[in-house]
């Protein structure tokens, strides 16, 4: 987690407490610390100390006796952050800052409806529901709607009636404003879902906001009263804030109908993170705010404590390109360091070699502590490859902000349907898989079933087939049961066509489609859904990689079906790792905001991956170079940013131009590598300007490390040595344990050289 460095002069210990808080700060922080009245907007560049500058603002206004701590309202997102705001005020002002108000949006609107909600219809007490509450009650809207779930499903209606409230608009206005017949089953239930709320004396964490905003809207003496209670209201990652987040803000710090001034709001701030308009964040509330709040003061905190000043200077050169922006300039007086490494390889696996090798010459070599080295990449999807190599180098490592890529939910579900087709009388993956996605098949019914297959002694598979012998149950229940039954009957028979021979890929993309999974998926029209497709679909990749490797093998006295989920299990198994050594750190550079490292690497720096296809379709190029500041910005000494020429990402192959935002690093700052073939199709004119088109595929070079006479190590077979190398990067290993031979594609098989 970030920590801020901020030098501070040398005090006189009989200095005042004001002379001691501003001996800690720089002339920008100091000119923000000690703003007098009316709106101040602090523009904070990364790492520049903008905590500080809040809490000490804090500090100083109860320290010059300008607010009484009963007049301060501090608010920022989590409650991560807000516990730690606390506790920094705490060590500033003592005791006292228990009185002020810091906390969330959500906490803070809270409070305030405990004590006016009646004035909306609820009761004081009334109740806070959370996702899982909430989708439950849209679930029971939906069914008394009569909308068709499975063409609409309740969470991706939950998402859209979300998506409106963070926007303002409510019922009426979102059925008026409706043009699709999604949106319109939507408008029914949002309406539905409004009253039933209501009469339970309910809000979501939505109606938290919303409500307080329609409270101080509709009610002058409400709105004065939190005016004259909150003289100072500061907000931190005010770059972050929607339109309802907005609007309350505007309603406590607007312009005062008596005196014409406006109120002491105090943002801090850095368009330049703005990254988070999938969840509706509005970049417009920062780059407007002068407009919005016009005797507006405006302070950049621009001096940077965190990064080397080449680190900076990249940062500097990509966020340059953005048009909708306020114009910052970062610097820092801790030296230049060392270039921003720019590597190009062949494909992901090469990168990922790249990486793991990188990671232990950094630990080895120099000393970084491996929890001081972290990787970014766009998509959790893109960890896969990686995780298998550091998996296969002994490198122990986290994942951030998400699950390990075998351990998600998805994954899991997906192998569990495999290990059915392989082991009917598996009742694990059978209790894992059989309502999931919902077919109408409950607890109660999977108890049933279990219960008859242990009673009689058969397969649990053998008594879905047979749903209407099975005592207790229904005719939904057994018309539901041999549907699903007919449905893993039809996929155990295509796996076990010809010979038991069928490519996994193939049969993996059947068991997704034929189940309804990927369907069911597709249809919640949410972003959480669609990495979880995304992830399957590199699913779909990893048994692609399987089949290919197999191909060249040859022979095996294992169906393929049966040694893929034994190799899955290789990946899944990391009892191996030392557990009692610090871990590298993989996340997606969403998630990376707010921390640093001493190396970060920046993997899949492609056009279609980063930036994002979809952002480029889209038209979010903007928002996408913003991630890419974020990411470069949390590198204190190294930072690596990597690319492949060609990449099998969701289940496609495909060949890539480098990203855009590499040629915007001036090039006096960059030290370019590869491991490519040598065809320079990239390192030309496509670094340079971000132009050229991939050139046709070169006779694929097996990497070094593979090369004849190379101890190896494989995952399965155990130690080998390579005595051959053929065309396509095949490689031949002979194994010591039995003297075999055998042909392996170096960039899928899970090898690694020997220590």
């Amino acid at each position: 987690m970030a920590t801020e460095t901020t030098p501070g002069a040398r005090v006189d210990p009989g200095a005042s407490q004001v002379e001691r808080l501003l001996a800690d700060l720089n002339p920008p922080q100091r000119e923000a610390v000690t703003h007098g009245e009316g709106p101040l907007l602090v523009l904070a560049g990364a790492g520049s100390g903008k905590t500080r500058v809040l809490t000490y603002r804090i500090a100083y206004l109860l320290a010059t006796g300008q607010a009484l701590p009963s007049e301060i309202l501090a608010i920022t997102f989590t409650n991560k952050a807000a516990g730690e705001m606390r506790e920094r005020v705490e060590r500033l002002v003592g005791g006292v800052s228990r009185v002020m108000w810091v906390m969330t949006f959500h906490s803070a609107c809270a409070r305030i409806l405990r004590t006016d909600a009646p004035r909306l219809g609820y009761k004081r007490a009334f109740t806070i529901y959370d996702e899982a509450d909430s989708l439950r009650m849209i679930k029971r809207c939906v069914e008394e709607a009569g909308v068709d779930q499975k063409r609409f499903p309740p969470r991706a209606i939950r998402a859209a009636i979300s998506g409106a409230k963070s926007q303002l608009v409510d019922a009426e206005a979102y059925a008026r404003a409706q043009s699709s017949y999604f949106e319109e089953n939507v408008a029914d239930v949002y309406r539905l879902y409004e009253k039933r709320m209501l009469e339970a004396n309910a809000m979501d964490f939505d109606d938290l906001l919303v409500r307080t905003v329609n409270l101080l809207e509709l009610f002058d003496d409400v709105r004065d009263r939190y005016r004259k209670a909150f003289k100072w209201v500061l907000v931190d990652e005010y770059q972050d804030t929607n339109r309802v987040q907005y609007r309350l803000l505007q309603l406590l710090c607007g312009e005062n109908p008596e005196s014409g001034a406006e109120g002491n709001l105090f943002v801090v701030g850095d368009d330049f993170q703005s990254i988070y308009g999938f969840r509706h964040a509005d970049i417009q509330n920062i780059l407007g705010f002068e407009r919005d709040f016009p005797d507006t003061t405006v302070v950049k905190l621009e001096q940077n404590y965190r990064s080397t000043g080449t680190i900076l200077d990249a940062a500097n050169g990509i966020i340059s390109n953005n048009h909708d922006q306020k114009p910052k300039h970062l610097w820092t007086d801790e030296g230049r360091g060392e270039p921003v490494a720019i590597a190009e390889h062949d494909d992901e696996h090469a990168e990922a070699r790249y990486v793991a090798s990188e990671v232990e010459r950094l630990v080895t070599d120099e000393g970084v502590p491996r929890d001081g080295i972290a990787v970014f990449y766009r998509v959790n999807a893109q960890s896969r490859v990686l995780e298998d190599t550091l998996v296969r180098f002994e490198i122990p490592y986290q994942v951030i902000g998400g699950t390990k890529f075998y351990e998600r939910a998805e994954i899991k579900d997906a192998v569990a349907y495999l290990s059915l087709l392989v082991n009917p009388a598996d009742a694990v993956s059978f209790a894992r898989i059989v309502n999931s996605p919902r077919r109408g098949i409950g607890d109660t019914t999977q108890a049933r079933l279990l219960s008859h297959a242990n009673t009689t002694g058969q397969d649990v598979w053998d008594v879905m087939r047979e749903a209407e012998r099975v005592p207790a149950m229904g005719p939904a229940a057994q018309k539901a049961v041999r549907r699903f039954a007919d449905t893993m009957v039809s996929l155990r028979a295509r796996a076990e066509a010809d010979g038991g021979s069928v490519p996994v890929a193939d049969l993996l993309e059947a068991v997704l489609s034929e189940t309804g999974y990927l369907d069911s998926l597709q249809a919640e029209r949410t972003i959480e859904a669609e990495g979880r497709v995304e992830n399957l679909q590199e699913l779909v990749g990893v048994a692609g990689e399987f089949d290919a490797n197999r191909a060249v093998e040859g022979f095996s006295d294992v169906g393929p079906l049966e040694e893929f989920l034994a190799q899955i299990s290789l990946y899944t198994d990391q009892d191996s790792l030392k557990t009692d050594e610090s871990l590298c750190t993989l996340m997606t550079l969403h998630n990376a905001k707010g921390l640093e490292y001493d190396a970060v690497f920046m993997i899949g720096c492609e056009e279609g991956v980063f930036p994002h296809l979809r952002s480029i379709e889209e038209g979010n190029l903007e928002e996408e170079r913003r991630l890419c500041y974020v990411g470069v910005t949390r590198a204190r000494k190294r930072l690596y940013m990597t690319y492949a020429r060609r990449r099998s990402l969701h289940g496609g192959r495909g060949y890539n131009l480098p990203s855009r935002f590499l040629a915007e690093i001036p090039d006096a700052l960059v030290e370019r590598e590869t491991t490519s073939s040598p065809t320079g199709w990239a390192r030309g004119a496509a670094l340079a300007g971000g132009l050229g088109a991939p050139q046709p595929p070169q006779p694929h070079a097996v990497p070094l490390a593979f090369e004849v006479g190379a101890d190896v190590i494989h995952a399965t077979f155990g130690e080998g040595v390579v005595t051959g190398v053929e065309p396509g990067g095949v490689i031949v290993v002979r194994f010591a344990d039995d003297a075999t031979e055998r042909k392996l594609m170096a960039d899928y098989a899970p090898l690694r050289k020997a220590s």
